[in-house]
């Protein structure tokens, strides 16, 4: 009779230790498959998030293909407002995963340390070596891709740790790619 209580007691134990479901942080799909808030991938892995700007809504994949710091002379363009600054090219695919016209559409991130903090640190303006695209006239069927480059900084001297969403139901809780 006892083993046979201990014996219930610890497949309790195992059956609740089971069912205790992913941690905050770990890759977490909701029901209508976009990804959870606060989840954390790694640089290459892709991200369904529901998207919505001015005027238009869908769902599309993120997928942020490499986060690589530009040399400074990428800045000269920026004469004395990218003094003291890198650059940070952050190269995405985006797909359009719902089907809906989401042409001229663009999906922002944000470059943070690898203590998962901004940079502080925006810029503007595309360089030469990373032009930021938006989303081409064909961007109206589930499936269509493009590729585009967004142009981040950090203070010279600075570490890039990865980049955020924080578009939407991301705004509090943002989804972080990690290099």
């Amino acid at each position: 009779m006892k083993s046979a209580l201990i014996a219930t007691c610890c497949a309790a134990a195992l059956l609740l230790s089971a069912c205790g479901g992913e941690e905050k942080g770990d890759k977490t799909v909701r029901a209508d498959g976009t990804l959870a808030p606060g989840s954390t991938l790694k640089v290459g892995e892709r991200a369904v998030v529901p998207f919505k700007d001015a005027d238009k809504s869908g769902t599309i994949a993120i997928t942020v293909k490499s986060v690589d710091l530009g040399p400074k002379e990428d800045l000269a363009e920026f004469k004395n407002k990218g003094e003291g600054m890198l650059p940070v090219y952050v190269r995405m695919v985006i797909e359009n995963v719902g089907g809906t016209d989401l042409t001229d559409t663009s999906v922002s991130v944000r470059a943070v340390d690898p203590n998962g903090k901004s940079t502080k640190v925006i810029l503007a303006n595309s360089t030469a070596a990373c032009k930021g695209e938006s989303a081409p006239e064909n961007f109206t069927t589930a499936g269509a891709t493009y590729e585009t480059c967004k142009t981040e900084g950090v203070k010279d001297g600075g570490e890039v740790g990865g980049v955020i969403f924080r578009e939407g139901d991301y705004q509090d809780d943002p989804i972080t790619w990690k290099k």
